[in-house]
């Protein structure tokens, strides 16, 4: 699983922030969150919504090292779940390129395209193409399945995690 931030702005000039969630394996976009901050905790507790939702954690999530990613509720998170998180070289986003290649392709098939008016609108409009990315588009990573197909595909066949997270002492 992969994660990174996507920033834009709203036509009144505020920033928002874009968190993408990505199932490397499967193609799948777990989650798009937007607001105009994001924080640590936030994060934490988007991501044990996508794991109960799934039902089985990744073996690993990769991400960059920013202030939101290797918070103290990031951490903690890390040291109470038995998965590893691994961040990335500083300056080196090809070391995360599949999380990068999607947001080149959300930024360009959405986020170029659209003139948010709100963050309400923002969320509105991520759905859909959250949606499309997933349900719709066949994708050749995959062997040409979709990636809620693909996903399906390898959770069904997965088995359970046995390993712990030796995390950071806190």
């Amino acid at each position: 699983m992969d994660l990174d931030f996507v920033s834009d702005t709203l036509i009144s000039g505020r920033r928002i922030r874009i968190l993408a969630v990505v199932d490397d394996f499967a193609r799948e976009c777990l989650a798009l969150v937007a607001d105009t901050s994001l924080s640590g905790a936030r994060v934490a507790r988007k991501l044990d919504a996508i794991l109960a939702a799934r039902g089985v954690p990744p073996l690993m999530i990769v991400s960059d090292n920013g202030t939101e990613l290797t918070s103290l509720a990031i951490l903690r998170w890390t040291q109470e779940r038995p998965v590893e998180w691994h961040y990335i070289a500083p300056g080196k986003p090809q070391q995360n390129g599949y999380v990068e290649s999607f947001n080149g392709r959300l930024r360009d098939e959405c986020l170029n395209e659209t003139l948010f008016v709100s963050l309400g609108h923002a969320r509105l409009v991520l759905r859909p193409w959250r949606d499309d990315y997933n349900h719709v588009r066949p994708h050749s990573g995959v062997g040409g399945l979709t990636p809620a197909d693909a996903a399906r595909r390898f959770v069904q066949h997965r088995p359970k995690a046995h390993h712990t997270n030796p995390g950071l002492q806190l």
